[in-house]
């Protein structure tokens, strides 16, 4: 078998896809990438048993057709200090030696069986199919993954859950603190479903989408998700339970409204998050019409500031304690200039939002207040 690539191309598909592999297997196949050459085109997988990616790439040329796996390791550390050019693999059929040549040198080593490594996971023909833009399902993700439990007491809450009506689509996050949610009525499926991807392929497919544009096609059981993307598939298991019923969470009389320049806050908040208490990390937020002052104390490090910011407010007195480093990763993971934040009582979440949005667009994240000492 032999067949020659690009160099950057090979490159460019083993890292997005590679980032599926644990650092740690329970099978050593786990740790390979699979090659799978039929005709001009090389077909190449990963996998970490939960969930597989696979990509598609075009060759510069192929002699004979076949699989054979290779440690992820062999092939992305030295192709990473290659310049571009054309690689030519070399494998014996029987022994699975590979011989890889290139422009000043070749390097040697031996593959595995192909036939060992896990199959992709099926999906039965009356799987739910659902059609969905790249930058929609690009912009789900992005706005909910951040928010997702790291704990796995409740399996529900690590994952980004969807909620797909006739009309729209909605991707939820919560880690019971912060709670994210993406609103999209471009999409209009035409029928109602839900499902639950767990955060490492959701993880994995943004960096794949923010690559790719076009339309995407997911087709799901209750078990397994499959999604199509150009030159790449990921599969994956979906996440079993019910998720929390987060409509319900979202206060509807926040009526004290504080709009803020986003990056200016957030800059605000780190400097008063170093005089804050290190395990709380608990800031103080007292409102006033046009005017907020943030104020931070250590008790345990004798340490306390506070900050003035000229900002747009209108609504009661109030005073309310939040996370700053809650808050900072909230307003990172907002793009727009001006940011909104509703407030109610001082024991109810806080509502931030986006002031700029997209068209048929909305997104909203709760953040749950802390109680300090008056």
């Amino acid at each position: 078998m032999k067949f020659v690539v690009s160099s950057t191309l090979l490159l460019n598909h083993l890292q997005i896809i590679g980032r599926v592999i644990n650092s740690k297997n329970t099978m050593s196949i786990l740790d390979d990438f699979l090659f799978d050459i039929k005709g001009k085109e090389l077909t190449i997988t990963a996998s970490d048993s939960e969930t597989i990616v696979m990509t598609t790439i075009e060759l510069i040329d192929a002699e004979e057709e076949g699989k054979f796996a290779v440690p992820a390791k062999i092939m992305l550390d030295p192709l990473r200090e290659l310049p571009d050019q054309p690689l030519t693999f070399q494998i014996n059929d029987e022994n699975l030696e590979i011989f890889l040549y290139f422009q000043n040198g070749k390097y040697n080593f031996v593959g595995e069986n192909g036939d060992v490594f896990p199959q992709t996971k099926p999906i039965d023909n009356d799987a739910v199919r659902l059609t969905i833009p790249a930058e929609v399902l690009l912009n789900g993700l992005s706005s909910t993954i951040f928010a997702t439990a790291t704990e796995d007491i409740r399996p529900i809450m690590t994952g980004v859950y969807v909620d797909i009506y006739s009309d729209n689509v909605v991707f939820v996050a919560s880690n019971g603190f912060i709670l994210s949610r993406y609103f999209n009525t471009t999409v209009k499926p035409g029928f109602e479903s839900t499902v639950s991807i767990p955060k490492k392929p959701a993880s994995l497919l943004k960096g794949i989408l923010s690559k790719d544009d076009g339309e995407i096609v997911i087709e799901y059981n209750n078990k397994n998700i499959r999604f199509h993307l150009p030159n790449f598939v990921l599969i994956c298991r979906l996440i079993e339970g019910r998720f929390p019923n987060y409509v319900s969470v979202i206060p509807q009389n926040n009526t004290n409204r504080l709009i803020l320049d986003r990056v200016q806050f957030i800059s605000v908040l780190r400097r008063m998050n170093v005089f804050a208490d290190p395990t709380t990390h608990l800031v103080r937020f007292d409102l006033s019409t046009n005017l907020l002052k943030v104020s931070a104390q250590s008790a345990e490090f004798s340490t306390s500031g506070d900050e003035t910011v000229v900002c747009n407010y209108v609504g009661d007195t109030v005073s309310i304690g939040f996370s700053a480093e809650q808050m900072i990763e909230i307003l990172s993971n907002i793009s727009s200039q001006e940011i909104t934040i509703d407030l109610g009582d001082p024991s109810i979440a806080g509502i931030i939002r986006p002031c700029e949005t997209g068209e048929n667009e909305d997104m909203l994240m709760l953040l749950m207040p802390m109680m300090f000492k008056n």
